[in-house]
């Protein structure tokens, strides 16, 4: 009953009795009821709506003109949504718009989940930042990210840690595990050359050099490194895999004198692997000219090898141009000096740990974060730092291949002191 009073039905029933029967105290007055539709005609609340009749090409018309920040909702909208933004044909629509451009994603892992900051790197050097917080899909803990590295193919970054891999499209924010790698590594070297990821160093137990197929999402021992390095740098430019810097562990059986040269040659020094034959360009590596420390690697749009040396109190930047050959010239072979990053001063020295993270971005940059803190343990170090305005993290420095000038950026936000870095279209 209380359901029909609400009824046209009821509700004219409900008004008549209201109206007294005697016509000695009131005069009937006729009252309008509206009649309802005929209930064949009320819309089927189970049909689709209007929006799922639209084709494709004009659901990917519309999307192309979303905003970038209003895009990671929208693949949990439906599964029709989530296709369509994984296609290639999205990325290109949005490419044709203008609504892509080289972008630099830095990423660390947090106690819960990993953050991702999008940073922007337009003519000017300010960035522009928008976070992608992501939820590690089971069974990935976030630990297994503390030292990962960062790679970026086509228009996804794979995040390489340790016995585990995330691939993250950086458009939406969606991620999915992917295939570990063979051996656990930590500090380890990395980078993609063409559509392939190669991995090395990282192990004392092994120095099988990881080649890893998305298409497949599988990895393969393609090489044996040379060398056994720790806390090395990857780079991949002109089908060549560059592995350096680190120190050198495990397979020592000379004295302690020979593990020590050896070690030092590793600190300073490039090995290169020919990704398509397998072969290593050089019997002996490359060392940077100065006898400086290899701290960030990278290969950039031009072909080229980027490297970040650190000596006792300062910083130099070199670029290598004799691809994976041969030395030209003599002397320092390949390598030509370029202007050294704008590092604070007094803030590079002895007893402090140097680690830069670096990336090419478009055709013609490469970006760099630097971050510089004292040695555990290191009292005088730890001064002079608190002396020269505390520890630098996150700074944020851009490198301009044709004017051959540094320009700094905002700085990234507090907890990304060991971001690993790609260069992505976002």
């Amino acid at each position: 009953m209380a359901a029909e009073s609400w009824h046209p039905r009821g509700l004219s029933w409900f008004a008549r009795s209201c109206i007294p029967t005697d016509p000695a105290r009131h005069t009937a007055v006729p009252v309008p009821i509206p009649i309802s539709a005929p209930d064949a005609e009320d819309p089927d609340p189970e049909a689709e709506p209007p929006i799922a009749a639209l084709p494709d090409e004009l659901l990917l018309e519309i999307l192309t003109r979303v905003p970038r920040a209003s895009l990671p909702p929208l693949p949990a909208v439906c599964r029709r949504f989530a296709s369509l933004l994984a296609s290639q044909a999205f990325l290109h629509l949005r490419r044709a718009r203008g609504s892509l451009r080289p972008c630099l994603l830095a990423v660390s892992s947090s106690a819960r989940a990993l953050l991702l900051h999008l940073h922007a790197s337009p003519s000017s050097p300010s960035l522009d930042v928008a976070a992608l917080p992501l939820l590690l899909p089971p069974p990935l803990l976030p630990h297994s990210f503390a030292h990962a590295r960062s790679v970026a193919v086509g228009r996804h970054v794979y995040l390489v840690g340790r016995g585990a891999t995330l691939r993250v499209d950086p458009l939406t924010g969606a991620a999915r595990a992917c295939a570990p790698t063979l051996f656990p590594r930590s500090k380890f070297a990395a980078a993609a050359v063409g559509a392939r990821i190669y991995v090395a160093g990282g192990s004392a137990r092994t120095a099988a050099v990881e080649e890893y197929d998305p298409a497949a999402d599988a990895w393969r021992v393609v090489a044996e490194a040379p060398r056994r390095r720790y806390g090395c740098a990857g780079a991949g430019a002109a089908g060549v895999f560059y592995v350096a810097g680190g120190v050198a562990v495990g397979g020592g059986r000379g004295s302690a004198a020979a593990a020590l040269v050896e070690a030092h040659s590793c600190a300073g020094s490039v090995d290169a692997l020919h990704v398509a034959s397998g072969a290593w360009a050089w019997a002996r590596p490359r060392a940077v000219p100065g006898g400086g420390c290899v701290v960030g690697a990278c290969g950039a749009g031009d072909g080229h090898l980027y490297v970040v040396a650190c000596h006792a109190v300062d910083l130099s930047f070199w670029r290598w141009h004799g691809g994976g050959g041969g030395s030209r010239g003599g002397g320092a072979g390949g390598w030509v000096a370029l202007e050294a990053p704008p590092v604070p001063r007094g803030a590079v020295g002895l007893g402090v740990a140097v680690r830069v993270a670096m990336a090419g971005v478009g055709a013609d940059r490469v970006a760099a974060v630097v971050n510089v803190a004292a040695v555990r343990g290191h009292a005088a170090a730890a001064a002079a730092a608190a002396a020269s305005g505390g520890a630098v993290e996150g700074l944020v420095l851009v490198y301009d291949i044709g004017g051959g000038r540094w320009s700094r950026a905002p700085d990234l936000p507090p907890g990304f002191r060991r971001a690993a870095c790609a260069a992505v279209e976002c």
